[in-house]
């Protein structure tokens, strides 16, 4: 394969390179750029003409002297070396060694871009991941092959939370089939050793691959870096038989990256400024996730993305919701009142929960009780609203025990250690301890024998 190599850079825009004169080149091929120095940096063709080409340059295009600069085109798409040795370590968007490590050397590498997926082909994601977190575990379980993304906001601990479930995910009776890609995008230098340190002084960095990309590194190597980590993730799923966990933060800043080389390169904006293809472009990641027929690994998907002002209207929270199987969602005023994970239960939901939970999976309570919690909860919030209204004194009986009920659930069920590892079990008795509160005859989701195997109405008192 013969490589070409051209000094007839015309423009350097943002992250942008112009080249004119360049023929026979194809869309996605990787670019080395030389400087003046003898520096490189990694790029990528995005746009190809008869009159000019385009490039994607990863680290930037500061202090370029076009008339001095090199382009070297490969001819080859941006590919990832992959083996065994990738558990364990520690890389950046394009897959270089950040952790003063060799870097991976094998015959195997694969295009970032990963494969197109017969949908034929597609197995229904089915079978319960346990993170060990109430609110997730008990009423938005998590199956293996799920996109379910986290809607958080500014300030809220939603790298705290995916931190916890790198640490405590687990795939119950199976967990030396289990891995973890752990991909961060825009974090600040404090965010990322955290989650260094949180990973190995659990232990669990040998069974997770980083990729890591700082928030002053260059913004364009965001746009690579999900892909990069989804190839890893598909390596270790169908080449290794491993059922991995990808959890990416933030996309938010991917979004915010794609915007940008879009507004450079001309594309017309649409909502909020981001490009129209927005919905394809998320599209194009979050539908790596998924089983296959006759593959034993599955990728299971939890991107994490910060609503801007707290809307959920946002056009990256939109749009993931049109693409993804539910949402958690984490709450302000939870989180103002001491609360953690402040997870907002009513707007929360996965969709592919009944395909994870019940009697061959969880417990055979655990459908039940999930909707019973849900329907509890519900009509506590409109008794707390009322008692806003004629004060709690005025209520009745029945709505003060939901008050109670309220309050014990937000306390005990919602809140919870951040090193608190609470088994689906466990998760699920605790619930039944909060519906003790309530008498049974307002549990009308669950059945007679739930109730005799599990409710405790005699000792039950509001709290």
């Amino acid at each position: 394969m013969k490589e070409k190599e051209y000094r007839m850079a015309s423009a350097a825009r943002g992250a942008l390179l112009f080249m004119r004169g360049v023929p026979n080149v194809a869309l996605g091929d990787r670019v080395v750029v030389r400087d003046h120095q003898g520096r490189k940096r990694n790029g990528q063709v995005i746009r190809t003409s008869q009159d000019v080409v385009l490039v994607q340059v990863f680290e930037g295009t500061d202090d370029l002297d076009l008339q001095r600069t090199w382009v070297r085109f490969l001819e080859q798409p941006f590919e990832l070396p992959l083996s065994p040795d990738i558990l364990g370590r520690i890389f950046n968007g394009v897959g270089e060694a950040r952790d003063d490590r060799p870097p991976i050397v094998s015959r195997l590498t694969r295009n970032v871009n990963g494969s197109a997926v017969n949908p034929a082909s597609r197995s229904y994601p089915r079978e319960f991941i346990q993170t060990g977190i109430s609110t997730i575990d008990g009423l938005n379980s998590l199956v293996r092959g799920q996109k379910l993304p986290i809607f958080s906001g500014s300030g809220l601990p939603h790298n705290r939370l995916a931190a916890q479930i790198v640490r405590q995910a687990k795939l119950p009776g199976e967990e030396a089939d289990f891995a973890i890609v752990f991909a961060a995008m825009g974090v600040s230098y404090a965010d990322a050793r955290f989650f260094e340190e949180e990973f190995e002084s659990s232990g669990v960095l040998s069974n997770v691959v980083m990729f890591v990309n700082l928030a002053d590194d260059p913004p364009m190597e965001r746009l690579i870096l999900p892909r990069t980590a989804l190839t890893a993730a598909e390596y270790l799923a169908f080449d290794l038989d491993r059922h991995v966990l990808v959890v990416i933060t933030d996309m938010t800043h991917y979004a915010e990256a794609l915007r940008e080389v879009a507004t450079a390169k001309g594309d017309v904006p649409a909502r909020k400024g981001y490009p129209g293809y927005l919905y394809s472009d998320l599209a194009e990641i979050y539908e790596r996730a998924g089983r296959i027929h006759d593959r034993h690994g599955s990728i299971t998907m939890m991107p994490v993305l910060s609503m801007p002002s707290d809307d959920i209207t946002h056009p990256i929270p939109d749009l993931t919701g049109y693409i993804t199987e539910g949402q958690i969602v984490l709450g302000r005023d939870l989180h103002n009142q001491g609360v953690y994970p402040p997870v907002h239960v009513p707007p929360s939901l996965s969709r592919l929960m009944k395909d994870g939970v019940g009697k061959d999976y969880t417990r055979e309570d655990h459908p039940r009780v999930a909707s019973q919690l849900y329907a509890g909860y519900t009509r506590a919030l409109e008794a707390r609203n009322l008692a806003s209204i004629i004060g709690a004194e005025e209520l009745s009986e029945r709505d003060r025990r939901y008050l109670s009920f309220a309050d014990a659930f937000e306390k005990r069920f919602v809140g919870q250690g951040e090193d608190e590892d609470r088994s689906i079990i466990e998760t699920l008795d605790n619930a039944w301890d909060l519906l003790s509160i309530l008498p049974p005859e307002a549990l009308s989701r669950v059945t007679e024998a739930d109730l005799a195997k599990y409710h405790k109405w005699e000792t039950g008192s509001p709290d």
